[in-house]
């Protein structure tokens, strides 16, 4: 199974959880300490996204310094005929494609919580404004 199909699947799962929790109503008493079934911190929600950018340039840079060396060395040892040569080769053709995932995962992160943040703030603005119409209508009456 690719990386984009598990990710499909994990998304489907998670949002019919989602769906499921938000969809009841608890039954017995609640206590101040019980958690609450949707919380949006947009300060926890920044930080993931800052760190999934930051890991996203790190990667980007980083999980190639060794590429050049890899290369060099893996057509050394295939010219010398090694089977070991041919070897590296795949090995650092496959550590390349992963970092590529890596990449964009990491990006599709920083960019999705960027965009949720985005989003929520705009609702909480449109809803404020309703409201408080709302408010303004009720007085008027």
């Amino acid at each position: 199974m690719s990386f984009d199909e598990e990710w499909s699947a994990a998304r489907a799962t998670a949002t019919a959880t989602a769906s499921m929790r938000l969809n009841h109503v608890a039954t017995g008493p609640t206590s101040p300490t019980a958690p609450a079934d949707l919380e949006l911190n947009q300060d926890h929600i920044g930080a993931i996204g800052t760190e999934a950018y930051k890991l996203h340039a790190r990667l980007s840079t980083d999980g190639k310094h060794a590429a050049t060396a890899t290369a060099e060395a893996a057509s050394a040892l295939s010219k010398e005929n090694f089977a070991s040569g041919a070897a590296l080769l795949k090995a650092n053709s496959r550590w390349e494609s992963q970092v590529k995932t890596l990449v964009a995962a990491c990006a599709h992160i920083s960019n999705g919580l960027n965009y949720s943040l985005s989003s929520h703030h705009k609702e909480e603005k449109e809803l404020h404004a309703e409201f408080t119409a709302s408010k303004i209508d009720t007085l008027l009456k």
